[in-house]
């Protein structure tokens, strides 16, 4: 989903919603990726929070993003593959300020150790249960049927520590000037999605060629 799309119609951005799937032709497939077509490096580095001797990937997403729902089976079996060296971040975006609820979602479930157990369920939620999930108050009341104690999630929710990430993930967001979602980025270094790949399946293949990229330095 590009950027451009977040300020449409509801109606409108699910008509738009193929973008992710995006048929290629399989010599261009085999291809080597190519800068500026395939993928775009960075004219300023980003920072990384990877430690040295690791290559960070981000995945850049947001929960009401149909083709980040899409995404995910696949982000989590590349993840589950991925060499030790990788270091995979996953980083909410924020294109308008209504975004920003469900960054501190996000940072919450980061914060207590409950990404992996419901990532899988907020966007089954959104997407398959149609819940709308914008706004504290329904973020909360969603958080506590998953047992989460509401009184302490909205304790996080309001925290200092989860606006300041959340800010730095609008910031990180820019820095590797993503224009739309779901979205990936290497090293602080490089820059790919389904639309510079024609599809995120290749997206991940790009990934992989700018992970030995980010290897030989």
């Amino acid at each position: 989903m590009q950027r451009r799309e977040f300020s449409k119609s509801a109606t409108a951005v699910a008509a738009a919603a193929s973008l992710g799937a995006l048929a290629i032709p399989a010599h261009a497939q085999n291809a080597a990726p190519r800068d500026g077509t395939d993928y775009l490096t960075l004219e300023k580095r980003a920072p990384v929070d990877a430690p040295a001797g690791k290559i960070e990937v981000v995945e850049f997403f947001w929960y009401s993003c149909p083709h980040c729902n899409r995404f995910e089976p696949a982000l989590e079996a590349w993840i589950k593959k991925a060499p030790a060296d990788v270091v995979v971040r996953r980083v909410p975006v924020s294109f308008r300020p209504d975004f920003e609820p469900q960054q501190r979602l996000f940072y919450v479930l980061e914060a207590l150790n409950k990404v992996e157990e419901l990532q899988k369920k907020v966007f089954l939620a959104i997407h398959g249960e149609k819940q709308l999930l914008n706004t504290p108050e329904l973020i909360a009341a969603w958080a506590e049927k998953q047992g989460i104690n509401k009184a302490k999630f909205l304790e996080l929710y309001n925290s200092f520590g989860i606006a300041t990430k959340a800010r730095k993930a609008t910031q990180l967001q820019d820095a590797y000037k993503v224009d739309g979602v779901p979205a990936l980025g290497v090293a602080g270094r490089f820059y790919t999605s389904g639309e510079l790949a024609k599809n995120m399946d290749r997206a991940l293949q790009v990934t992989d060629y700018l992970i030995v990229q980010a290897r030989k330095g």
